[in-house]
């Protein structure tokens, strides 16, 4: 047992497997308090099951750490409060929330349905506002307030069948700065983790990823980001990326270029002559990436072709 988070409370959601669960063993190996989140259902969805969460705190119990499960649905808000809610009544204070949970339900935007949308924006994106709305009622409250940390992906930059995923994890990495602005004067953090590991969605990935790592790896940098030692650098407002022995940060928004219109106002014309010019555009890695993939397959095929056609 070590002790970077000894005396700390600290609940944990989608903590039944992956990454979620090596998040709630490390901090328990570091003397943290856990709260064991996971409605027990698989990444396409279906019905829960408590034993998931459960079996993870007798892990953590078995090492000589102490955990509590909740199997709540954090999609809903009497969920979310639970998780925290179940902290305070076991632990006293809430001092951190890791907020992993999530799901995955793939098609192309063009057929995809309400009912392939609706849950992953609700357990991805609204899962953690629920826990992170409960989380900081009770932080800003608190003596020693506390730390929010949200799970966005490297997808928040487009994904060719997964726009539900990706908007999603850009709305928490838009959540996650909301927070750290919003509750600064409290002495509440708040990040997101972006990570690349081994996982079941990550089995998923229709391309091959060539940094990844493991479930632990990430688990580290989250123990990290809610100690004591990245409150005093005064770490929030972050969105970093781990990937087996990389660790990378991501930029903030900004405005890339920008041009002004002289004397009358802007007209369609006037930005077809002016825009492309001299404001120009930010080109996207993952587009630039799929054309460098359509190449490499088109070459392929001719290569295969025994007519060379």
């Amino acid at each position: 047992m070590g002790n970077f988070l000894a005396g700390k409370v600290v609940a944990v959601t989608g903590a039944g497997r992956g990454i979620g669960r090596a998040v709630a063993l490390a901090a328990a190996a570091e003397g943290a308090r856990v709260v064991v989140n996971d409605y027990g259902v698989s990444v396409e969805g279906g019905e829960p099951a408590s034993e998931i969460a459960e079996s993870v705190v007798k892990e953590i119990v078995a090492a000589g750490g102490e955990a509590v499960a909740v199997a709540d649905d954090i999609s809903t808000m009497a969920g979310g409060q639970r998780v925290v809610d179940t902290a305070l009544a076991r632990f006293g204070r809430i001092d951190g929330v890791v907020c992993v949970a999530g799901i995955l339900r793939e098609r192309m935007l063009f057929n995809m349905s309400e009912e392939e949308w609706d849950p992953v924006v609700a357990t991805h994106l609204k899962g953690t506002f629920t826990v992170f709305r409960a989380a900081s009622a009770v932080m800003r409250k608190q003596e020693g307030a506390g730390t929010l940390i949200g799970f966005t992906s490297g997808n928040h930059q487009g994904s060719v069948a997964q726009a539900n995923y990706s908007a999603a994890k850009g709305g928490i990495i838009s959540l996650v700065r909301s927070a750290a602005l919003g509750l600064h004067k409290y002495g509440v953090t708040a990040n997101a983790v972006a990570p690349v590991a081994r996982t079941r969605m990550s089995a998923n990935v229709p391309m091959e990823l060539k940094e990844i790592g493991e479930p632990e790896d990430v688990a580290a940098l989250v123990v990290y980001l809610l100690s004591e030692r990245a409150r005093a650098e005064g770490i929030t407002g972050q969105v970093y990326t781990i990937a087996g022995p990389k660790i990378a940060v991501w930029a903030q928004p900004r405005e890339l270029r920008a041009g002004y219109a002289e004397g009358a106002p802007w007209t369609p014309e006037r930005i077809a002559d002016f825009l492309p010019g001299t404001v120009g555009t930010d080109p996207m890695p993952m587009l630039a990436q799929l054309e460098e993939m359509a190449a490499a397959a088109k070459a392929a095929r001719r290569t295969s072709s025994p007519s060379g056609d």
